[in-house]
């Protein structure tokens, strides 16, 4: 091989990347449309199907890989600063207050589930931080928030993602019948909602299906839930980073260990960009704009990880992490309706 070709292959360029690039972004457009025309489904959701189906059947070359490899990694964590330009951290925090005993509570519900479970079934702890995450906070935004942290392989990525979404889905169709069945009051089901479904858009769906007013409840928890990922981001970072330095000391130091290199730096950013929305110093006519590129570049970066998931590698994952996964999103489920029992929320 000559320096240049080496030089190319470990300094990925602009013209390296492109093909991969392409290709990501243009299934994410088509993605996107499929997801306007199914929004119980989303953009995110179609895009890493399709690209799980791309990769699987059509196998791209090699030439597509650096393009690919860099819409997983570094476009997923800009689309994570650009979804705090979205996000008014004093508004979440002054309409959400009421609701984050309840949300505490099914987050660590979620956690240990997750945990418990997931040594039970013997899934492998990646998985576990994935599914447990994805089902305690927001869904594959979550997902996509922790992957740079944890640095899993892009199957699990996509096999947690797919887990979430049949969840998703059948808390979308389940979730209003069991309210009107408990006889829920409007808030009472917005919070239920709010805490015990994963995706945004399944609990847009769901709330408003239910009634106006719980649509609006169930909303405003769910962002007040997805602030969360901020300190999850945080313990996760230093957890790794403590694994990673007590790796070192066993090899004698032969492993490098730097704090700087495994620090979430796109999650400072994300904190800049909220506060920055929360300042007021984004014009409301642009607002629609950075929400409709943040919602793409996450189609992008999950479309991308679908381009690098090995289908074979997930099947024989076998059934395991989806029971681990219809575990974890149960006992969120009831947790959150028995502390509502007990506060008398319901």
């Amino acid at each position: 091989m000559s320096t240049t070709s080496i030089a190319t292959a470990t300094h990925p360029t602009l013209r390296t990347r492109a093909p991969g690039l392409l290709l990501a972004i243009g299934i994410a457009l088509l993605a996107l449309w499929l997801g306007r025309l199914v929004p119980v489904i989303g953009g995110p959701v179609f895009g890493i199907v399709l690209g799980i189906a791309v990769r699987n059947l059509l196998s791209p070359g090699a030439q597509f890989t650096p393009g690919i490899q860099f819409g997983g990694k570094q476009i997923l964590q800009w689309s994570i600063i650009a979804l705090g330009f979205g996000l008014s951290l004093t508004q979440v925090a002054k309409t959400g207050l009421e609701s984050l005993s309840v949300t505490l509570v099914t987050m660590t519900v979620a956690f240990v589930s997750a945990l418990m479970l997931g040594r039970m079934l013997k899934v492998h702890g990646k998985l576990q931080i994935l599914i447990g995450v994805g089902t305690a906070i927001c869904g594959g935004s979550a997902i996509a928030a922790v992957t740079p942290i944890i640095r899993p392989d892009d199957h699990d990525t996509a096999f947690a993602i797919s887990t979430i979404f049949l969840f998703n889905v059948v808390a979308v169709l389940l979730f209003p019948l069991l309210g009107h069945l408990l006889h829920l009051s409007d808030l009472g089901f917005g919070l239920w909602a709010g805490t015990a479904i994963n995706d945004t858009s399944s609990v847009v769906a769901a709330g408003y299906s239910y009634s106006h007013a719980a649509g609006d409840y169930a909303t405003i928890v769910k962002l007040t839930r997805a602030t969360l990922i901020i300190p999850v981001c945080l313990i996760l970072a230093f957890a790794v980073a403590w694994r990673e330095k007590r790796a070192s000391k066993q090899n004698g130091g032969a492993t490098q260990f730097s704090l700087r290199r495994i620090f979430p730096w796109f999650i400072l950013w994300f904190l800049v960009a909220s506060a920055v929305r929360t300042a007021g110093w984004i014009p409301v006519a642009i607002q629609p704009t950075i929400h409709f590129l943040a919602e793409f570049m996450i189609i992008v970066a999950l479309t991308a990880i679908g381009l690098s998931a090995n289908l074979r590698r997930m099947i024989a994952s076998g059934a395991k992490p989806i029971l681990l996964g219809l575990g974890v999103w149960a006992a969120v489920s009831v947790s959150s309706l028995l502390v509502q029992l007990v506060i008398g929320q319901l």
